[in-house]
């Protein structure tokens, strides 16, 4: 009872947050991600081992100094979900910018699209439902909270026709979706157990990787075309880039290890927005050693 109190009360300051001007927001933001970054020590250091296992080559100043920042781009995204959920439809398409190559989502053809864990994984969904005139799919975990579960479908089913999976539905109405013509936004590049994962290298470190980006690919008959989400003082960038010719091939394993070698290039471009406090490599091969 006094957590869906307190969620209520957090969503009517998302309300609020809508009507302020987004230099405020993103000020708050870095306020709020300074103290994250202070008060949660958990994450702190699981954001700081992936950085230093990723980029050994760095100075400690640097791996410190990115780790800071990606706390602050995670709560000033997480604020801006004021505006994107609740602000007006004028506000929301000024401040997120569709550039790239747009020609790959029109028509109908089947295509997955490769959405990386960057920050701005929230608007580039509104962007691409609010901006573009296709069905889109993705795949959805309820939360526990249900008030915040409630808040967070109604978000991301604001703009367009939408449809979010649940985890639980399976691959047969995914696939189904998808060779009808919807697109599926995926974010699979996160560790989500062993157990259906395949080891292959993420910045040279084997990394559990759910191969779902090449066995969508291949079961909905369809394109991939990567999305990248940057944030700017404007608010976003949603870059499509063009449908990988080469993709996927005949080997699941070779194409996961070609999506985390491309998500490499990706991260380098704006390592600060990328999603290092998930404990990517939290599962290790038999014989070694935990890293956490």
């Amino acid at each position: 009872m006094l957590s869906s109190v307190w969620s209520r009360f957090g969503i009517g300051v998302m309300h609020f947050l809508a009507i302020l001007p987004l230099s405020w927001i993103r000020a708050l933001g870095c306020l709020l991600g300074a103290l994250l970054y202070v008060l949660v020590k958990a994450r702190r250091r699981v954001a700081h081992t992936n950085l230093r296992l990723c980029f050994p080559d760095w100075s400690a100043q640097r791996t410190r100094v990115v780790t800071f920042w990606t706390f602050v781009h995670f709560a000033q995204a997480w604020l801006d979900r004021g505006w994107l959920w609740h602000g007006s439809a004028k506000l929301v398409r000024q401040r997120l910018i569709l550039s790239g190559a747009i020609h790959e989502l029109q028509g109908d053809q089947p295509t997955v699209i490769f959405a990386p864990h960057f920050v701005g994984m929230d608007a580039g969904w509104t962007a691409l439902t609010g901006q573009v005139s296709r069905h889109f799919t993705t795949i959805y975990t309820d939360q526990s909270n249900k008030v915040l579960d409630s808040w967070i479908l109604s978000g991301r089913k604001r703009f367009g026709a939408s449809r979010l999976f649940g985890r639980v539905e399976g691959v047969k109405s995914i696939v189904a979706a998808l060779r009808a013509g919807d697109p599926l936004y995926l974010l699979p590049d996160m560790n989500f157990g062993p157990e259906e994962s395949v080891w292959v290298p993420f910045y040279g470190v084997s990394a559990a990787t759910v191969p779902s980006l090449s066995r969508f690919a291949k079961l909905g008959r369809a394109k991939v075309v990567p999305v990248l989400t940057r944030m700017t003082r404007h608010g976003y960038e949603v870059q499509i880039l063009p449908a990988w010719a080469d993709f996927p091939g005949a080997d699941p394993v070779a194409d996961t290890a070609l999506m985390n070698l491309r998500l490499q290039a990706f991260i380098d471009t704006m390592p600060d927005q990328y999603f290092w406090v998930h404990r990517r490599f939290k599962d290790r091969p038999p014989g070694e050693a935990g890293v956490y």
